[in-house]
């Protein structure tokens, strides 16, 4: 159980920690683009730190250190190519049955030099600059990749399906993706006025809360929702008297929950002096615990539905609806 908790404690250390440090990237990366040269089977990305780089062919041994690009792979239909994954990387399930390597500050350049891939995939710069010419002068192409906003991981899909040869099936993620969001912006209007507060770590490890410039604000603002922290940047540490005095009408927690005591709705809701907030009031808490709106990946969509479902009380009406009738 111990284990368990120090691995969740790290996951959401991951979510800001690594937003933190590629703040410059978000959406303004540029898109990544694909060439034939005179062999008809080279391909040309720039990365989402601006750097071209150019495979002979496309990859067919990658390691993905991030979770996102875990989980990317796989939506493009390219999860048999990963000969690597990052630590954390949990979703598809069956990216478990792949070699884990050690990432974050931590990176083993020899372990990942040792699966032979021709890509590495990484979202964040914890990687020392002589870590990265080590791996270039052993063949390892390093691509970064890394999502601040929705628009962002347009972005990553594309440029994860370029280097793969999976440009058609990264095309059709991005656009089913960009279908399910356009039909959300529709209850917009419905939700105008209304406030949520994104909590992205429980009180017990310090509160901190998505911000302006985060796929979490982007999906409030395309469902009319106002971000009560709309006017802090990125992922910050906030307080509790701020959360009280700001009042959310919605609070949505990416809390796991191992079983044991309350769960992360009870918990926020026996919070002294939290019982003025409409939120709790209202048991207006939603708890998305499987990264559905905490991690760039085309998920976000279904994260972002699952948000409306609950606000326009759909979710409690489908779910009344699959009760058996007494």
């Amino acid at each position: 159980m111990k284990n368990r908790k120090m691995r969740a404690i790290a996951m959401m250390t991951g979510v800001f920690a690594a937003a933190v440090m590629m703040a410059g990237f978000s959406g303004r990366a540029l898109a990544a683009e694909t060439e034939a040269k005179e062999s008809g089977a080279a391909v040309t990305v720039t990365d989402m730190k601006g750097r071209e780089i150019t495979l002979e062919e496309p990859a067919t041994r990658v390691v993905a250190l991030s979770a996102a690009d875990c989980e990317i792979l796989y939506a493009v239909g390219a999860g048999d190519l990963l000969v690597g994954r990052g630590e954390y990387c949990d979703y598809p399930a069956e990216v478990w049955d792949v070699p884990s390597v050690q990432s974050g500050m931590g990176t083993n350049i020899e372990q990942i030099i040792a699966l032979e891939p021709q890509v590495l995939l990484m979202s964040s710069m914890a990687q020392t600059t002589e870590q990265v010419t080590q791996l270039e002068e052993a063949g390892v192409h390093v691509v970064v990749s890394d999502a601040q906003d929705i628009e962002g991981v347009y972005t990553s899909v594309r440029m994860i399906g370029a280097l793969l040869g999976k440009d058609a099936e990264a095309e059709a993620v991005v656009a089913e993706m960009q279908e399910k969001l356009a039909a959300l912006a529709e209850a917009a209007p419905e939700n105008e006025g209304k406030t949520i507060y994104f909590e992205v770590s429980p009180l017990e490890y310090g509160l901190w809360a998505a911000g302006n410039g985060t796929f979490m604000n982007e999906v409030a603002e395309l469902l009319g929702l106002t971000n009560i922290f709309a006017d802090v940047d990125g992922w910050a540490q906030v307080s509790e008297e701020e959360v009280i005095a700001r009042n959310p009408d919605y609070i949505v927690t990416i809390s796991m929950y191992f079983g044991e005591g309350p769960t992360p709705e009870e918990e926020i809701m026996g919070r002294a002096g939290w019982d003025v907030i409409t939120a709790v009031q209202t048991q207006g808490i939603l708890n998305l615990p499987n990264n559905e709106l905490s991690r760039p990946v085309p998920r976000l969509a279904d994260g972002a539905k699952m948000l409306e479902d609950f606000i326009s009380g759909a979710a409690e009406e489908e779910e009344a609806e699959e009760k058996p009738a007494a």
